[in-house]
């Protein structure tokens, strides 16, 4: 049978990840514990996100060097189930944090009217991956979830851009942050960044997540197509899956996003990609770890896609 023939979870289910396959199960069809996942080592892609490590952890070039840098390995790393334990993530985590936190690092920069420029994507991630990898109480995870909550702005946002007016933050640089003081709370029990979180989510939702208070336009047109990954980047699927994550994919507010999601489903039941951020390994500039594959049906897009429409009532 090809590929086209079967149905998108029976298709997920043929995938050569065993990551893909467990989460299906997990989150699609309900079993508690596939066995799949105690596999995840063993895929071709999560193989391929850590491969050329060296002994310092790192992988030869600066941790947020796009897109070989450990930073943004880490985010595909544990959104493919890498354990808490796994020891080559471990390691990578320690150059990232050491990175982020290192006294010569400037994360931020207060302007004359009070408001905190960050690139908070960065501690985003970074706070997000060590708490998925168990590190939540890491010293240096405490600083970045303190840093966060410090730099967020009035609107529940956070924006590195000098020219902003102080009154509207940066989508671009806020849903790695929810995501991050989400899973910090959710680790730690940490009301505070819990609350910060869903100021976050209250931001986007108040946009119906892509589009303009008056005109009700999207944004920006590149907030409407799907990617994988979607690094720094805000799409759509992007935020609702962080949403259905917080449980807040059913708010009325999420409508229109989610007709747009479904929208752009194929007539054969999976999603592929509408643009890239990344080019093939060996590329001269922005080079992924591996190839997440171009015009074809995208695995992660489709089961984030599935997750969503079921959290939302809608499958």
């Amino acid at each position: 049978m090809t590929d086209r023939a079967l149905g998108p979870v029976d298709w997920l289910l043929a995938s050569d990840e065993p990551a893909i396959r467990g989460m299906t199960r997990r989150d699609l069809l309900d079993e508690p514990d596939p066995p799949d996942l105690r596999r995840v080592m063993q895929g071709p892609i999560v193989r391929a996100l850590l491969s050329g490590q060296r002994p310092d952890g790192g992988f030869g070039v600066h941790p947020y060097s796009k897109w070989s840098g450990a930073h943004w390995r880490l985010v595909s790393l544990v959104e493919l189930q890498v354990p808490p334990d796994e020891p080559h993530a471990a390691a990578a985590l320690e150059t990232v944090l050491d990175w982020l936190t290192a006294p010569s690092y400037r994360g931020s920069r207060r302007r004359g009217d009070g408001v905190t420029l960050s690139d908070a994507s960065m501690e985003g991630n970074a706070l997000a991956v060590a708490c998925r990898l168990g590190r939540a109480d890491d010293p240096r995870a405490r600083q970045l979830a303190g840093a966060l909550i410090a730099w967020q702005w009035p609107d529940g946002g956070w924006n590195c851009d000098a020219q902003a007016s102080g009154r509207r933050s940066s989508f671009h640089e806020t849903h790695a942050p929810m995501w991050a003081l989400f899973e910090y709370a959710r680790a730690t029990g940490d009301r505070t960044a819990a609350e910060a979180a869903d100021r976050a989510c209250e931001l986007f939702l108040s946009h119906r997540l892509f589009r303009r208070g008056g005109s009700g336009e999207p944004i920006h047109r590149s907030w409407t197509t799907l990617h994988y990954p979607p690094y720094w980047h805000y799409d759509v699927l992007q935020v609702l899956h962080l949403l259905a994550r917080m449980g807040r994919a059913r708010d009325e507010r999420a409508r229109d996003a989610l007709d747009l999601l479904e929208h752009r489903r194929l007539p054969d039941g999976r999603w592929r990609a509408g643009s890239y951020w990344w080019q093939p390994p060996g590329s001269p500039r922005a080079a992924e770890a591996v190839d997440w594959r171009r015009s074809v049906p995208n695995e992660m897009i489709t089961l984030n896609a599935l997750r969503v429409l079921r959290s939302a009532g809608r499958a």
